[in-house]
């Protein structure tokens, strides 16, 4: 039996293919529940984060990739529009079977790219302080800690964080005192 941590099975991104979305919301709600004790609360947020993509998808100005190692959907994520100059990442997930391979970082780098290319001066994300791996992987990448708020989601105390960086400024771009990302 092959499994898709074996680095033998090559990591393939592509766009969604019909059932990839259910699929991904259903692993990601899985492995959350697993690691965080996050109850069926959280399968709700991702689901209609999943369904808004679906259906107001914009072409060129959006985008998703799914992570399928023999076969397996083993990560996703997203890349959506928030305003004229905002794109918002969401839904970063990868499964246990291939952690440690560099497919989190893959992942962000191809929605950097993307969102520079489409136009975007910046790029926006929210996440949670317990997703320590996926924090490391934004700052890693020039990602900033812009706000937090600690909430109580999906069975949890948590502390709701947003982070963002800048993706292009033209060079008269300053940092404000009320803002850490230049205002482009």
């Amino acid at each position: 039996m092959t499994r898709s941590d074996d680095a033998r099975y090559p990591i393939e991104l592509r766009e969604p293919l019909p059932g990839d979305m259910s699929m991904a919301v259903h692993k990601q709600t899985i492995l959350y529940a697993r690691e965080y004790g996050w109850d069926w609360t959280f399968e709700m947020m991702a689901s209609r984060i999943a369904a808004e993509f679906i259906e107001n998808f914009q072409p060129g100005l959006e985008r998703g990739w799914i992570a399928v190692s023999n076969g397996e959907v083993v990560g996703s994520v997203f890349v959506v529009r928030s305003d004229d100059e905002t794109a918002k990442l969401r839904m970063l997930f990868v499964d246990n079977a291939v952690r440690g391979r560099g497919l989190g970082g893959r992942l962000v780098d191809e929605c950097l790219a993307f969102a520079r290319d489409a136009g975007y001066s910046r790029i926006i994300l929210w996440t949670n302080d317990v997703l320590v791996v996926a924090r490391r992987i934004y700052e890693a990448r020039g990602f900033m800690l812009l706000e937090e708020e600690p909430h109580h989601s999906f069975g949890k105390d948590l502390v709701g964080q947003v982070w963002g960086r800048t993706l292009y400024c033209p060079p008269q771009a300053r940092i404000s005192a009320t803002s850490p990302m230049p205002q482009c």
